[in-house]
């Protein structure tokens, strides 16, 4: 749950050091290089058709004010002025082009940079360890596939051609101005550094802090929606619907606190410097200074003309270059994201397949004094040996957060043993290719997912060419095969569509993939967690029919449901503490027989409860009977 929280005190918790902030954005800026590395050359060459084109924007207005200096001569040269005239319209029209011409280039570059890049990250989670995923949601997969990739669309396409452009303005013209007269040059100047200086204040990290703080309490808003949303059938059951509205009410709050908070101060900022910038006050400065000069007699009266139709446009540009910086800012940051996820560590896989082994029969499993850790300091695993016999189930129990589900998920390769090896019938799983493996090695878990199609695509997951007769024949043995053809289109309903299944359900279709795939090695994850008692039947029947004759590694946190397998491992602090059968290991007054006792008084309170439950139910309709 988030707790309430002030935009103060966000700040001082959020805000990072100057020094660590100033480190951090020049590292988000070299990983942003590397990202855009394969179209830096097809950039640099749009750059330079900008470049020229922005010199052929700066070149009609001095066409112009050469123009207007004849026309303003004793002795017009009409002639002369036509010319100026008509060529400024063609360089004009010139600039037009060169312009279209490096804006659609770039944005053919970007679609293809995109395409490329998206294939790549595709590619490129194909081969990361499972566990990758395991630990993020599927909207942060979406954001790095997406989102991320659609924000390099203003670097690729705009960032590189506006800074060439704006520059290629601000030089061309200023060295002309410079021509004409310098000291009135260095007066139009005043304006220009001013908003500059005010750019990089707004850029600065104390604006930089306080939209981090903005963009953590966008974060929360969305985790409160999410939780909201996810458990409104909750908390309105238990009345509890305007404690969880008032969560919600917190978070937009906070947000909306931080981004005034964030905005009011770049608002006064941006508001001062961007009237440095406007037509009317550099036309005013240039008209004072001007007049000045004029009467002191360092300047000709028409040379002030230049400084009116070219000098308060130099504005514009430099305006545009403070109007991208926050798509820039975060284009730079998606694209270190985008980095470091193509730096993620993948799985070495082998590519020559071994010798496959008889399908749907058990294998040795050999654990070798195996260690693990997520991170170099945090070691989860400490030395763990154990065997899997052949066509046997064994079940591992423990406290929370004694490293179950990481040892269960080493031998489907969800990661990397860090020390140690895992052996299927003598054979280091790291020997395998991923194809290979996982017909090796199956698995039901908890969080059951499905893929975007049709039931029938679900069930064949693992064998796309298995005809009809196959998929309902696993579909019979995992007891789902009823519940799949009272859908409107049978088989051919889509997950999410016309097929909402209840978490039984999707366990059941999940048993149904791994039966189909046939795999003689099994590592299930408490699969009855999220089934109602009769959902939880026919889980478990269908769980009979799956491990037959398999060797099997089962996660258990509800003990009654492993008290006839062939085996219990008691994990307990990242090392197996207890070994043997329930029977044995219920009577050693060990950690197996404390977790015991805690699972039975726990289904005896459950029980009692519902015995009050039921009797309270009876004496409510005895008492209408009468």
């Amino acid at each position: 749950m988030m707790t309430e929280s002030t935009p103060a005190a966000a700040g001082a918790e959020l805000a990072p050091d100057k020094v660590a902030l100033k480190m951090q954005r020049k590292a988000e800026g070299r990983e942003a290089k590397q990202v855009l590395k394969p179209v830096g050359g097809p950039l640099a060459k749009a750059s330079l058709v900008v470049a020229l084109s922005s010199v052929c924007a700066v070149l009609p207005f001095i066409l112009i004010v050469e123009a207007c200096r004849e026309l303003l001569s004793e002795t017009t040269d009409t002639h002369k002025v036509w010319t100026l005239v008509i060529v400024a319209v063609i360089v004009l029209v010139i600039r037009g082009l060169l312009q279209a011409a490096a804006l659609v280039w770039t944005h053919l570059l970007d679609a293809a940079f995109q395409y490329g890049l998206r294939r790549a990250l595709a590619d490129k989670l194909t081969r990361v360890p499972l566990g990758w995923f395991t630990d993020r949601s599927s909207g942060e997969v979406k954001r790095f596939l997406q989102d991320d990739v659609e924000a390099l669309h203003y670097l690729v396409a705009h960032a590189r051609l506006e800074f060439v452009g704006a520059v290629t303005v601000q030089v061309a013209g200023l060295i002309y101005l410079f021509v004409v007269d310098w000291r009135l040059t260095l007066i139009l100047l005043i304006p220009l550094v001013g908003y500059a200086r005010a750019l990089g204040a707004m850029m600065a990290e104390r604006h930089n802090a306080r939209l981090e703080v903005f963009n953590a309490s966008e974060r929360r808003i969305e985790q409160a929606i999410i939780e909201f949303v996810d458990g409104i059938q909750v908390v309105r059951a238990f009345g509890r619907a305007r404690r969880a509205h008032s969560t919600f009410q917190r978070a937009v709050d906070d947000t909306a606190d931080s981004l005034f908070d964030w905005k009011t101060r770049i608002a006064r900022t941006q508001a001062l410097s961007d009237i440095l910038l406007t037509p009317a006050f550099l036309m005013l400065v240039v008209l004072v200074a001007g007049v000045g000069f004029v009467q002191l007699g360092w300047m000709d009266a028409v040379d002030v003309l230049p400084f009116l139709l070219l000098g308060i446009g130099l504005g514009s540009a430099l305006l545009g270059i403070g109007f991208g910086g926050q798509a820039l800012r975060e284009g730079t940051a998606a694209a270190a994201r985008l980095h470091r996820l193509q730096r993620t560590p993948e799985l070495v896989a082998a590519k020559s397949p071994g010798a496959p082994g008889e399908s749907g029969t058990g294998r040795l499993v050999r654990f070798e004094r195996v260690g693990f850790g997520y991170r170099k300091d945090r070691q989860v695993l400490r030395g763990v040996d154990i065997e899997l016999a052949p066509g046997t189930i064994t079940a591992l129990v423990g406290p929370s957060g004694s490293g179950k589900s990481t040892l269960a998920c080493l031998l489907p390769r969800f990661y990397d043993v860090t020390s140690g090896r895992i052996t299927i019938d003598g054979r280091d799983i790291r020997e395998y290719s991923t194809e290979e493996l996982y017909r090796t090695v199956g698995f039901v878990l908890q969080d059951v997912r499905m893929i975007r199609g049709t039931v029938r695509d679900n069930i064949a997951l693992a064998r796309p060419e298995a005809d009809a007769a196959d998929i309902e024949r696993v579909a019979r043995a995992a007891r789902i095969h009823d519940r799949i053809i009272e859908l409107p289109r049978g088989y051919d309903s889509e997950i999410g569509v016309d097929a909402v299944l209840s978490g039984g359900e999707a366990q059941r279709l999940s048993i149904a993939r791994t039966l189909l795939a046939d795999t003689p090695v099994l590592v299930l994850d408490e699969a009855t967690a999220f089934a109602d008692p009769e959902s939880e039947a026919a889980v478990q029947d269908a769980l009979a029919r799956l491990v037959a004759g398999r060797t099997v590694l089962v996660i258990a946190h509800r003990l009654h449901t492993i008290t006839g397998v062939d085996r219990v491992l008691v994990l307990d602090q990242g090392v197996i503490a207890e070994s043997g059968d329930h029977a044995t290991l219920s009577r050693a007054g060990g950690l197996y027989q404390r977790l015991w006792e805690q699972n039975q008084a726990a289904a005896g309170i459950i029980a009692a409860a519902g015995a009050g439950a039921a009797d309270a139910v009876a004496a409510t309709d005895m008492e209408g009977a009468r």
